[in-house]
């Protein structure tokens, strides 16, 4: 499975769908993201927390999480080809860069092969570009 960062985030930031993403990432024995979704999640895990202070010790273990996982899953390298399939995911989709580089990312980590692989998202925008290309987009 690919995982967009809009997924990863509730997997170490408690949300109502967190547990049943851990449930998924538990059975995925060959999870993969993009190479920026680390800082992605940085990005969110302190937005969140200026906006609604948490205590210390939990941004800490979801900082220990995530590197976790960044070590645990194949990162897809930011590479020529990802940067010019994410150019042409912008002039046929609704998409802001990040998210164009996010899919780009999983489709070249499918090689160009979407059908019956899985793209975990919860950003609908995101998620239907992603559909689209032919991707099972889950939840």
């Amino acid at each position: 499975m690919f995982w967009d960062s809009s997924a990863v985030v509730p997997l170490f930031l408690p949300e109502a769908r967190s547990e049943f993403l851990a449930e998924m990432l538990a059975n995925d024995a060959e999870a993969a993201s993009w190479w920026a979704t680390p800082v992605e999640c940085l990005s969110a895990f302190y937005r969140r927390h200026r906006q609604t202070p948490f205590q210390d010790t939990a941004l800490r273990e979801a900082l220990q999480r995530l590197e976790a996982f960044s070590e645990d899953v194949d990162l897809v390298a930011p590479t020529d080809p990802v940067r010019r399939r994410a150019g042409r995911l912008l002039a046929v989709h609704p998409l802001r860069a990040g998210d164009a580089l996010q899919l780009a990312a999983a489709l070249i980590w499918c090689e160009e092969q979407p059908e019956g692989e899985v793209f975990v998202c919860v950003d609908g925008r995101l998620a239907q570009a992603a559909r689209t290309e032919g991707f099972d987009v889950r939840p």
